[in-house]
């Protein structure tokens, strides 16, 4: 049986004349977590966009479930589904980003209450149920009512785990969740992923913490300029690099 979720196939990103992805081609398997390493402007952030379509890809071809997303028709390469299946699929592979991207002006409550209204058409009632047992998972009952202003940067970065949860998704794609933090407060969202890793989600972490990356991936995925230039799992990617760049990268950061 075909385990495959996410096919990416020979995809590619231009910005005018800066190519920011080459020739990505990428199987991700169901339950399966894949971490992405690799030196800033790598294209690591871009490729996670395009896979959820939050950046459109210029060329190549995505499949969501067999579902080809993203692909040419007409002899031109454009997104193969409409608005509704869209935001069906965004909410399949929802994103937990650097920044936060919570509502700063709604409560921790109505932060994740609100796509589950909107897309999951749930009621209030329901949504309030769960948005109290995602918060008690990552730690955060007590901050229901709380203004997301009061919060630290890990307590706004747990909500965020907590609202991109709300819609059951299949896949997270993490956009270095833990880079707008400080160093104490890296570990409580770290432990957060951790426990998610137990639930069979997939998981798309583009990370630069290396021992969080080797203790949680099942696979590892270099990249640079654009370019997948080394996969494998942790222990021997680490341990026996044997792209040359990749090598360099490691020297300089381990």
């Amino acid at each position: 049986m075909d385990n495959t979720l996410i096919s990416i196939k020979k995809l590619n990103k231009n910005y005018d004349k800066l190519k920011v992805l080459s020739n990505i081609n990428l199987d991700i398997n169901k339950g399966e977590i894949v971490a992405i390493i690799g030196p800033s402007g790598s294209g690591k952030s871009t490729l996670l966009r395009c896979i959820n379509l939050l950046e459109t890809p210029t060329s190549g071809e995505l499949y969501f479930k067999n579902l080809n997303y993203f692909g040419q028709e007409n002899n031109k390469y454009k997104i193969k589904i409409d608005e509704k299946a869209l935001n069906i699929l965004r909410s399949n592979m929802t994103m937990v980003f650097q920044s936060f991207n919570l509502f700063n002006n709604l409560n921790v409550k109505d932060n994740i209450n609100l796509a589950q209204l909107e897309i999951l058409k749930l009621s209030l009632e329901e949504a309030t149920n769960n948005t109290k047992k995602l918060l008690e998972k990552v730690g955060l009952l007590d901050k229901l009512e709380e203004k997301i202003s009061a919060l630290s940067g890990g307590q706004k970065q747990r909500i965020a785990i907590a609202r991109a949860l709300a819609l059951k998704p299949k896949v997270i794609l993490f956009d270095e969740p833990t880079s707008a933090l400080d160093p104490e407060m890296v570990k409580e969202v770290l432990q957060v992923i951790k426990n998610l890793a137990k639930e069979n989600i997939t998981l798309i972490i583009v990370t630069h913490e290396m021992g969080f990356a080797k203790e949680i991936a099942d696979r590892i995925i270099f990249m640079d300029e654009g370019k997948i230039l080394e996969e494998n799992i942790p222990q021997e990617l680490f341990a026996n690099p044997k792209n040359e760049r990749l090598k360099n990268f490691l020297n300089a950061i381990l």
